[in-house]
């Protein structure tokens, strides 16, 4: 499968283009192969760089052909209770903004929850802002999928950098460890 006009790869053959911990997670990956191209299982993991100017998900999606529907954003929440804060991941498409203050909340059993301050979630993930993405988080943090995501026959997402993104299926995401589908969208 082609997204945009992007020149996409196996994310396999170029790890320069992830961060350390994007790159030993798809590494990791239980049958990852990484030769086969295009989107779809472990082995279509692809890779393609871009202008880290255009990271942003409207900017990276006008110039490279990319429809906001076959975008994933990735949006890290801290959820407290009893002064306890705790992370996690939240994959929604692009064209749809995640019920945080709702079903993201409750899923969370948290009583207060907001979007991670940036430099916490730079430093927790090992990832620049901008470019995080499920894969490769710490252990412990929930990966939340909107239903619409897990559908997707392919999605591009960040690499943990800004100059490039990751395409994946929205089953792989769905697959991971600690992944929990759910319908995420506002």
């Amino acid at each position: 499968m082609t997204i945009g006009t992007l020149d996409w790869t196996s994310a396999a053959e170029r790890p320069d283009l992830l961060a350390e911990p994007v790159a030993r997670a798809v590494g990791e990956l239980d049958g990852f192969g990484g030769g086969a191209g295009g989107v779809g299982g472990l082995a279509g993991i692809t890779v393609a760089e871009i202008d880290p100017e255009l990271a942003d998900t409207a900017a990276f999606c006008e110039r490279y052909g990319v429809g906001m529907d076959e975008s994933a954003n990735c949006v890290i929440v801290a959820a407290r209770r009893a002064g306890e804060t705790r992370y996690a991941a939240c994959m929604v498409l692009a064209t749809t903004r995640a019920d945080v203050n709702g079903v993201i909340r409750r899923h969370l059993d948290a009583r207060k929850i907001s979007f991670a301050p940036m430099d916490d979630a730079v430093t927790l993930t090992g990832m620049e802002y901008g470019g995080i993405t499920p894969l490769g988080l710490p252990e412990d943090w929930p990966v939340l999928v909107d239903e619409a995501v897990a559908a997707h026959p392919g999605v591009v997402i960040g690499s943990g950098v800004r100059r490039s993104k990751l395409a994946v299926s929205g089953s792989l995401l769905a697959g991971l460890k600690t992944a929990r589908v759910l319908h995420l969208a506002n």
